[in-house]
């Protein structure tokens, strides 16, 4: 999934310079209103790269998943059951599964990962209504609002994910500990 998002990033990128150059040369308004969508999609992508970037970077997944901020409370939960995430969640993509594997990975390591995955997620749908300040200059503010809102949703998904996951596994951290602790 990395390197698809990855080739992505670099197509969009490649298309907005693309139309930027043309309306430069030419003044028409298709290729502003490709430039516009194609550079409102770059920033989409760049951004998400960026943010991916800043947490592995400075973080590396090392989180404390006790910390108040990543705390699940029961009505929380009980409207994640409400939403059926069971049954979709699996479903959904992962940019990099690795960070996620059992055989790999510790159970406390893929709940530190867990944390990082939500804030990133978190800054993204924050970041995804920088957009909208391009409303400014190039005018058609409904079109960057409704990207922003529909980015932001599309983030917020794995927010709920990661929310709703990470209480899974450390109720089985803890279960793993007591039968360790009862056999010793």
């Amino acid at each position: 999934m990395a390197k698809l998002i990855k080739r992505i990033t670099a197509i969009v990128v490649i298309f907005t310079i693309l139309f930027i150059s043309l309306y430069c040369f030419t003044s028409k308004a298709l290729f502003l209103t490709l430039a516009i969508t194609f550079g409102t999609t770059s920033y989409h992508f760049v951004m998400r790269l960026l943010v991916a970037y800043f947490y592995n970077s400075f973080i590396n997944n090392k989180i404390n998943y006790r910390n108040k901020w990543f705390s699940v409370s029961v009505r929380e939960q009980q409207f994640y059951e409400k939403l059926g995430i069971k049954k979709w969640k699996n479903k959904m993509p992962t940019y990099d599964p690795r960070g996620f594997d059992v055989k790999n990975h510790s159970l406390d390591e893929i709940a530190q990962t867990m944390c990082q995955a939500e804030l990133g997620h978190e800054t993204i749908v924050l970041l995804s209504f920088l957009p909208i300040l391009a409303g400014r200059w190039f005018g058609a503010y409904p079109v960057f609002i409704v990207t922003s809102v529909m980015a932001a949703i599309f983030d917020s998904i794995f927010v709920i994910m990661q929310r709703y996951n990470r209480p899974r596994l450390i109720k089985l951290m803890e279960k793993r500990k007591e039968t360790k602790h009862i056999w010793k």
